[in-house]
């Protein structure tokens, strides 16, 4: 492993890759060198604006991917922030090839990442240091709600545009808390429908998020596992986590018991449902697990 410096930000790196041309575009000041997907990414502020810069191909201290499969999964990604387009999506402002890099660029998002991985030792050494989920958790109800239906939004969104949700977690949320906005980032691995999990238990996404469909090899991956995924997130937005333990022996979402979740029994019900292991209980859409979820908020006068 070696480390690097650009603008005084450090930086690891499996071998040596020169990133001095980011300066043709301002001056670094954040970077992201921990990823499975073994992409680096640096922030770059010029002025007034600031750029996001994701880039693959260069060898990643934690790259679960070879250089040339992260090169293509994030050319094959620019398309997916094209075909999907939403407010709340994170801006892409243009991409192309580096020398044997590729490089994706997007506006900057202000905010903090709800599971920012990367950070866990900071953490751990500091116990006192609260991580952006716990203080998400600490908002209000009505201002979490807010992200809800923007979540809900944006889901409709990509399903209308064809795709369904893989690997979108709590780590592509990211929430400003100045301002009380929330920016949704890396659809890298979205897929085109029809879909079906070639992958069996290896399919991608956080154990402790995953539908059962997303452990069965050839399983049809469509809107209701999307509908899961989300049914997921929401839950977990709203409850006192104490099942970590059995989600990740087990390879997927568990629900979070009913002493553990924070709104009532008419929500607790709709996200039951919206995460049933079973497809055929959940709803049909997204619009309709919609519905049922304001419809129930509304009855609790939320």
């Amino acid at each position: 492993m070696v480390r690097a410096a650009i603008d005084g930000i450090e930086y690891k790196l499996r071998e040596f890759q020169d990133f001095s041309w980011l300066n043709e575009y301002g001056t670094v000041f954040s970077v992201i060198d921990e990823t499975g997907s073994g992409c680096i990414m640096f922030g770059v502020q010029n002025g007034d604006r600031k750029l996001f810069f994701k880039i693959a191909g260069a060898k990643t201290v934690e790259a679960e991917l070879s250089e040339s499969e992260s090169i293509a999964l994030l050319r094959d990604a620019v398309q997916k922030y094209r075909d999907i387009q939403h407010p709340n999506l994170i801006k892409l402002v243009d991409s192309f090839d580096k020398g044997e890099l590729f490089v994706a660029i997007f506006e900057w998002a202000e905010g903090e990442c709800l599971f920012d991985h990367w950070n866990f030792d900071k953490y751990n050494e500091n116990p006192d240091l609260d991580t952006p989920m716990k203080k998400f958790k600490r908002l209000p109800v009505a201002k979490r709600l807010v992200v809800v239906e923007k979540l809900f939004s944006f889901f409709r969104t990509f399903i209308e545009r064809g795709y369904v949700a893989v690997d979108f977690y709590d780590s592509s949320i990211m929430y400003d808390f100045e301002h009380d906005s929330v920016t949704f980032c890396d659809i890298d691995l979205f897929r085109k429908m029809p879909a079906v999990n070639d992958l069996g238990a290896d399919y991608f996404g956080t154990k402790r998020l995953k539908a059962p469909e997303e452990n069965e090899f050839s399983a049809v991956i469509d809107e209701q596992t999307s509908e899961f995924t989300l049914g997921a997130l929401i839950f977990d937005m709203f409850s006192d986590i104490k099942n970590i333990g059995e989600r990740y022996a087990k390879g997927m979402f568990i629900p979070n018991a009913r002493e553990d979740f924070e709104l009532g029994d008419a929500v607790y019900d709709v996200l039951l449902r919206a995460t049933d292991y079973d497809r055929s209980v959940r709803y049909r859409t997204i619009n309709e697990f919609c519905g049922e979820f304001m419809s129930a908020i509304e009855k609790e006068g939320l």
